[in-house]
């Protein structure tokens, strides 16, 4: 390609061209592209007599160095510059790629120069109808949500209204609460993000000359369902059948381990409902298991008298759930549309978002406006004790406006008991501050809450779960910084729990049978601890804060109280004395020890208090578990 005709017709100077040079170079551009496509042109290098090349345009306009059609990597090209004879290549490297670069530096009259062309123009055409349309949708979309339905009441939309908000008794009394992080994504035994993994198959970037392997659930699906174009997740969801499933029989059991609350999944990234959604065909009691899982999940709590909860992850499903709408890359399904690119299952999938709309949460207001509608059905349907949002505030005053609705709607019942909204976000006061597989670093003015699992959030094949010992421990240490712990618990896809799993759940059961009183109904002290793991460097949580199963030692100590008692854990069985420094009668935080029990016992117990600690000496005969639990009386 000479230098004259980059400098008339080059892709930085279509935006100046006239009519009439539009026109030309549309007709020639159009022969060249029918010549190629037919065979008589190889479009990656000019050559007659090529085979019919295959298109993956998503590729192509990845890759600076090609532009449209990629010798090094996917297409069916001529065999020059070493590539191949002609045949489909899975991956050719970084050398290929550069040997392709000089080549093209070679070609004084290549149809790629007229395929960028043809580009440049369609997608300005594109865009500026993209934009047209897009604002037009937006327009609307800002109007509609400017006027969301909501109850009236006390709370408005904004956040000096929400910070009126009064943290339940209740749940801040529970400390614990059981999850069940369940649906159709257990089916394949392959753990979290599988609706979405499925569709990571292998790609090259001749930019930065990487490949990236395809995701294990894309080579899992593959081998074990056949391709995403053919077989798609809409596909998994029926084989979802629940059959083991006994609500009432688990239900019976978290109690026992000492939950008392319950929170269902309502939906994930998935945007498949658990619940008898009458706005959203993709649900439970249509498909699947044609059931009301979150109906039967709340029924069985109320029967326990456990507080019943639901999660929403569909405010991230727009951008999420967008890989669905791809293709192969590589290999010889390259440029084969997956099963979401289908219009008649957008519903499941979405629609394409736009460019730039590719964070954890939508920008597009009309989703917004579906978001608040499907979430607000299922708070007002089941009058739920509690909401979870896998988020942060979701979507600025159409979240507000949620929350202010959903607690609104609990001041017209008759025992007004309060409900818990709880985010990704610090709270100032408006709801309650949700921290992911972390802690809070010290004690938190507004109540706060843990969430993690026991294992993978979906069922995995040989996957590792959490000890009793560990969960425990971070129960204590949650706790004692004012902070509850909702704890998924993993179920198979046919809805029971394995062996390992139930022997957990026993040994969490016997521990809170004789410590449980050190746990509900507590509230912070002074301090919330002593020892190593209160100061130095301690290992940070994913999401912030602190890692929610750590390591701790014998000195490491916790305290919650209740009255006028207060409860020290001894995070590790002790092997020797225990040394209290923060009740030193002239420590800024002592106060004079009038008794002290072991809870689980009936042993006397020996102990000192001086200026400087109380030391508790070692009991003789100490409980078979490890955070052994005294109450202090002051």
């Amino acid at each position: 390609m000479n230098a004259e005709m980059q400098k008339t017709f080059g892709t930085d100077v279509i935006k100046n061209l006239n009519p009439a040079q539009y026109a030309r170079i549309i007709t020639r551009m159009a022969t060249l592209f029918y010549l190629s496509f037919r065979g008589s042109l190889c479009a990656g290098c000019g050559r007659r007599n090529s085979p019919r090349v295959k298109i993956n345009r998503k590729l192509m306009s990845n890759c600076r160095f090609l532009s449209f059609y990629n010798k090094c990597s996917v297409l069916k090209m001529c065999g020059q510059g070493g590539v191949g004879d002609g045949n489909m290549v899975e991956y050719a490297g970084a050398d290929d790629c550069r040997k392709n670069r000089k080549s093209m530096n070679k070609i004084k009259i290549n149809s790629i120069f007229f395929f960028n062309i043809l580009k440049s123009l369609f997608m300005k055409t594109l865009k500026l109808v993209s934009l047209v349309f897009f604002i037009s949708v937006t327009l609307g979309g800002f109007a509609q949500n400017k006027d969301l339905p909501m109850t009236e009441g006390r709370y408005k939309p904004t956040d000096e209204s929400l910070k009126q908000y009064k943290y339940p008794e209740w749940f801040r009394d529970a400390k614990f609460g059981i999850w069940s992080h369940w649906g159709p994504q257990a089916v394949p035994r392959q753990g979290d993000w599988y609706a979405r993994g499925m569709y990571e198959g292998a790609s090259y970037d001749c930019a930065k000359e990487k490949y990236r392997k395809p995701s294990g659930y894309y080579t899992h699906h593959v081998n074990t369902y056949g391709h995403p174009s053919e077989f798609g997740y809409k596909d998994i969801i029926p084989m979802w059948k629940a059959e083991r499933w006994n609500p009432e029989e688990l239900m019976k059991l978290y109690k026992r381990v000492g939950a008392k609350y319950f929170v269902s999944m309502g939906t994930h990234h998935d945007n498949f409902f658990l619940w008898d959604s009458k706005l959203h065909k993709w649900n439970s009691v249509n498909m699947g298991p044609k059931k009301d899982v979150v109906g039967l999940w709340q029924q069985a709590a109320k029967k326990e008298g456990l507080y019943f909860g639901v999660s929403e992850h569909l405010g991230a499903s727009y951008t999420w759930f967008q890989k669905s709408h791809k293709s192969d890359q590589l290999g010889d399904k390259a440029g084969v549309p997956y099963d979401g690119s289908k219009p008649e299952y957008q519903d499941l999938y979405h629609a394409d978002a736009a460019p730039d709309d590719t964070g954890w949460l939508t920008k597009n207001p009309v989703w917004q406006r579906q978001w608040y509608d499907r979430v607000r059905e299922l708070i007002d349907n089941y009058k739920v004790d509690l909401l979870y949002s896998d988020s942060g505030l979701p979507f600025e005053d159409v979240g507000r406006t949620l929350i202010a609705h959903y607690y609104n709607q609990d001041l017209l019942t008759k025992d007004k008991k309060g409900v818990v909204y709880t985010c990704k976000q610090a709270s100032d006061g408006r709801w309650v501050h949700d921290r992911e597989r972390g802690v809070a670093e010290g004690i938190n003015e507004h109540p706060w809450q843990t969430d993690t699992s026991i294992g993978d959030w979906y069922y995995r094949v040989g996957q590792k779960y959490m000890s009793g010992s560990e969960i425990v421990q971070m129960l204590v240490d949650i706790v004692s910084k004012n902070g509850n712990l909702l704890l998924n618990i993993v179920q198979t896809p046919e809805g029971d729990l394995e062996q390992d799993v139930l022997d957990i759940l026993e040994n969490i059961a016997t521990w809170m049978q004789d410590n449980g009183v050190a746990i509900y109904g507590t509230r912070p002290w002074k301090v919330y601890g002593e020892g190593p793991s209160v100061g130095g460097n301690q290992e940070k949580g994913h999401f912030g804060g602190l890692k929610d199963v750590r390591k701790y030692q014998q000195s490491d100590l916790r305290f919650t109280t209740k009255g006028r008692i207060l409860y020290t854990f001894c995070m590790e069985a002790p092997t020797e004395d225990i040394h209290v420094k923060s009740l030193g009668l002239k420590t800024e935080t002592g106060k004079k020890v009038s008794s002290i029990k072991m809870l689980g016992s009936d042993e006397k117990i020996s102990w000192t208090q001086n200026d400087e600690e109380l030391v508790i000496r070692k009991p003789a005969r100490l409980p078979k578990y490890n955070t052994v639990v005294f109450a202090v009386k002051l």
